[in-house]
């Protein structure tokens, strides 16, 4: 499949969600299978909050995501090697950057004085949040978005592997939010 079919697949998933008519799977079966090995379509970057289920939003079976979540969508060199081997190992097309409404990272980052640290490791994600938070003057729903630009530029500043495969046109970044009050996922610019 290519990237745009992917997406397609991925939309009419979501669609089939927000209506309450998904798909029933035979997961028995499909466990079964995948002992072989994986063959994801697409590599999707989420934020670690318990109510954004790639697979249940965009209604698609065991073994069709690869999946890394961190929470505010960070990267660091860690989630940065996942991304990587799902695009260049397992061959996904296209990587999904997929942000949500309410997102609780971003919301504590936009709600803190600037500068102020958090507690323990949560201080790193901030710092990586702080510069949509900034931009888009501490506005909770226009950060969400601007982050998740920001960490569009942070993977391809990062990863030569990433960057050069979307130079060359085999990788196709998408961003997307996931809207917690409808399960509609409305991709960005």
């Amino acid at each position: 499949m290519n990237a745009e079919e992917i997406m397609k697949r991925l939309m009419e998933g979501n669609s089939r969600f927000v209506r309450g008519e998904s798909k029933k799977y035979d997961f028995v079966a499909i466990r079964k299978e995948l002992v072989a090995g994986q063959h994801p379509i697409v590599t999707v970057l989420t934020c670690s909050d318990s109510r954004v289920a790639p697979e249940y939003i965009f209604d698609v079976n065991l073994g069709e995501i690869f999946k890394i979540e961190t929470a505010g969508n960070v990267v660091d060199s860690v989630a940065l090697g996942s991304i990587e081997y799902g695009v260049d190992h397992l061959h996904t097309p296209v990587l999904m950057i997929l942000g949500h409404t309410q997102c609780g990272a971003v919301t504590a980052c936009c709600k803190a004085a600037p500068g102020e640290a958090a507690h323990g490791n949560l201080g790193e994600i901030m710092k990586r949040i702080e510069p949509a938070a900034v931009k888009k003057k501490r506005d909770v729903n226009a950060s969400i978005e601007e982050n998740l630009f920001c960490v569009k530029d942070c993977i391809l500043s990062n990863s030569g592997i990433l960057k050069k495969m979307h130079e060359e046109k085999k990788l196709k970044i998408i961003l997307a939010k996931y809207l917690l009050e409808t399960g509609e996922v409305k991709v960005l610019g």
